[in-house]
């Protein structure tokens, strides 16, 4: 399979219309499909009217705050440095915090923190299921959760989605699908903007 995006126009209208011109043979079966299953009204009223819609989203893009971006990355960074040093304090000494078998034997071994049931491939645990479990234990559980969160932020969102914005619209534009989720709801790609943690004040 080969992508459109990127393609010169002259190539990109003749590879647009050989995929159209390939769905020619299958449409009479695909109508049938569609009409056996009493899908004719929600592709007709719903989706095909939402798609010039969707269209216009993409190409008129997202308007995102790079410059509020960039400074929360440089507040996280302070903040996870300082989780770093406090982490390895709680520890004794430095490890890989990203890494989940360090993290095991610094946990489960080193700080004698009950580490419950191993994986199937014979490794500690470290879901934040189980460390939640343990919160209460020792104080560099909250630590270590609290710097997977930000880490994932920043790396994730924070510093990531900048580098996707046009540099000609200065925005961001996505991808939407309406084919991709098994529920019909949307689904947004390159980059999925529906993926954005909401859940805590951060």
């Amino acid at each position: 399979k080969i992508g459109l995006a990127g393609l010169q126009p002259d190539v990109l209208a003749t590879a647009a219309s050989d995929r159209a011109a390939s769905l020619i043979p299958i449409s009479k079966d695909l109508q049938a499909d569609l009409r056996d299953r009493g899908l004719n009204r929600l592709l007709n009223d719903i989706e095909m009217p939402l798609i010039p819609v969707l269209a216009r989203m993409e190409e008129h893009g997202i308007k995102l705050d790079s410059e509020l971006l960039r400074s929360i990355s440089a507040d996280l960074a302070i903040e996870l440095n300082s989780l770093r040093t406090a982490i390895y304090e709680d520890a004794g000494r430095d490890f890989s915090i990203n890494s989940p078998k360090q993290l095991g034997v610094v946990l489960f071994e080193e700080l004698n923190i009950d580490p419950g049931p191993k994986t199937a491939s014979g490794q500690y645990s470290t879901s934040r299921r189980i460390l939640e479990d343990r919160r209460e234990v020792h104080p560099i559980i909250d630590r270590v959760l609290l710097y997977r969160e930000l880490d994932k932020l920043k790396g994730t969102y924070v510093d990531a989605l900048p580098a996707l914005v046009n540099p000609n619209t200065g925005r961001l534009h996505t991808s939407f699908s309406q084919t991709v989720a098994a529920t019909g709801r949307l689904s947004s790609n390159n980059p999925n903007l529906q993926n954005i943690p909401i859940r805590t004040e951060r």
